[in-house]
């Protein structure tokens, strides 16, 4: 009864997360008649790809798919090669309190910098420009690849690279070689959750952002809410196409994915 008990609860909660999922698909391949219909036409109607064509064939959606993809995975292996040496460095040279003012960085609410930002941004002729949104999105990442790999590096016996090191290794090559091999499950952990919340931002991409050369396909779906009318069809299409990247890098690293989240939970 309690293993029942249980699975009915995680059914519950599967089927309450995979509802919004199902009905965005569903309103994606909806004639328009059929999208708020009374009752609702959860499994019976006629599906169409009309939705998806008018969404891509217009330029407009495959440049801010584009945008998103440059963005996104720009941002992700920057904050990559910076944030992993430097979560190594204070894992093995451990600085007073550093990591705590690094990660303090992530507790201020994004919007309060949203003016300073833009006016350096502005300084630098940065706006509108991926190049900007890249290095906004690789400052915000930074601070979460330091504080999740350090967790991962001080799981690693430093007597692994002593005896590299004893051999003839330098100290940059028993990182290379030794102990980065041996991180590569949380590596594909911080990347999947730092392509994540590039893809998904929108704050900075709509304020950063005014014409369709830089606008990301989070503020292009938002921009189908006219003043006359709500592009439903349109929107859904672009959200289901908006899944498929992240899905695919997550199925990809799925290996390590869950390895990784749990590599730096138990100590000793």
């Amino acid at each position: 009864m309690k293993r029942a008990a249980q699975f009915a609860v995680a059914t519950v909660a599967l089927l309450a997360a995979l509802a919004p999922v199902y009905w965005l698909i569903t309103i994606s391949l909806k004639q328009e008649g059929d999208q708020f219909a009374v009752p609702p036409l959860w499994f019976h109607f006629a599906p169409t790809v009309q939705h998806y064509l008018k969404a891509f064939q217009s330029g407009a959606f495959t440049r801010y798919f584009a945008n998103s993809i440059v963005t996104a995975t720009a941002s992700t292996v920057l904050a990559l090669l910076l944030g992993v040496p430097a979560a190594y460095g204070l894992s093995r040279f451990p600085w007073p309190k550093l990591s705590f003012w690094i990660l303090s960085t992530r507790m201020l609410p994004p919007i309060v910098t949203i003016i300073p930002v833009f006016l350096m941004l502005r300084e630098a002729h940065l706006l509108n420009s991926l190049a900007g949104l890249t290095i906004v999105y690789t400052g915000f990442n930074l601070p979460f690849v330091v504080w999740m790999m350090q967790s991962f590096f001080d799981d690693v016996p430093r007597d692994l690279e002593e005896a590299a090191m004893l051999d003839g290794e330098s100290r940059f090559g028993a990182f290379l070689r030794i102990v980065l091999p041996l991180v590569t499950p949380g590596l594909s952990a911080t990347a999947v959750f730092c392509l994540i919340v590039a893809w998904n931002e929108f704050l900075f991409a709509l304020i950063l952002t005014q014409t369709e050369s830089a606008m990301t396909l989070p503020v292009g779906i938002a921009a189908q809410v006219t003043q006359y009318e709500i592009k439903w069809g349109a929107m859904s299409a672009a959200g289901v196409a908006a899944m498929v990247p992240v899905l695919l890098f997550a199925t990809a690293a799925q290996k390590y994915l869950v390895r990784g989240l749990s590599l730096g939970a138990v100590k000793g």
